[in-house]
């Protein structure tokens, strides 16, 4: 099975991850691969200068990633044209990577499951919450954004509204309280017990 463990921004979704990583399980990171993809791929890095900005793309042909983020999150358009240049090339390697680790049981660790097209690839989906508040707060900490940069993130990834969402969904709260630990467990076994 391909489960993913989606989730917007500050919800926990790597927490998630790395608690599954520790179990065993192999995980692909849309985020790292992304962004190892864009730098070693030249005919993106040429489509996000047509496509997306010029200045994203430096004299040396390096990406840009602080001016790429100011351009996307403020434009919505902008946005939609870099996910479509990239999701393609992340979907065939994430279906490379999958063959490779086939039979054993995987996650796509992904805040973007059906802008990217993921939600097709996948058996279930972890959708990982946590409360607005708490995930301000955690992207403010960790990225050293104010709160409304913090905000316009949340908003450009909420922003997109699936026609429908996946037959399998389950639910894990990331709130602080909630001991995480024995969800993880719990969706893990709902995995095995829909197999038999």
């Amino acid at each position: 099975m391909l489960t993913a463990i989606s989730g917007g921004i500050g919800c926990g979704k790597t927490v998630v991850s790395r608690v599954v990583r520790a179990m065993g399980y192999p995980v692909y990171d849309c985020d790292s691969r992304a962004s190892r993809i864009m730098d070693t791929d030249d005919s993106i890095k040429r489509d996000i200068a047509e496509k997306v900005h010029r200045e994203c793309i430096t004299d040396d042909g390096r990406i840009d990633r602080r001016r790429l983020s100011e351009v996307v999150f403020g434009d919505y358009e902008a946005l939609r044209r870099l996910n479509a240049i990239v999701h393609s090339a992340v979907r065939r390697d994430l279906a490379l990577w999958y063959e490779r680790n086939s039979p054993a049981d995987c996650f796509v660790e992904t805040a973007i499951l059906y802008q990217s097209g993921l939600d097709r690839m996948v058996d279930e989906v972890w959708e990982i919450d946590a409360p607005l508040d708490l995930r301000v707060e955690r992207v403010m900490a960790r990225n050293n954004f104010d709160r409304g940069q913090v905000l316009s993130r949340i908003s450009s990834q909420d922003r997109f509204v699936p026609d429908s969402v996946h037959s399998c969904v389950r639910r894990i709260l990331n709130d602080g309280v909630s001991p995480l630990l024995p969800q993880i467990e719990d969706a893990l076994n709902a995995r095995f017990m829909t197999r038999i």
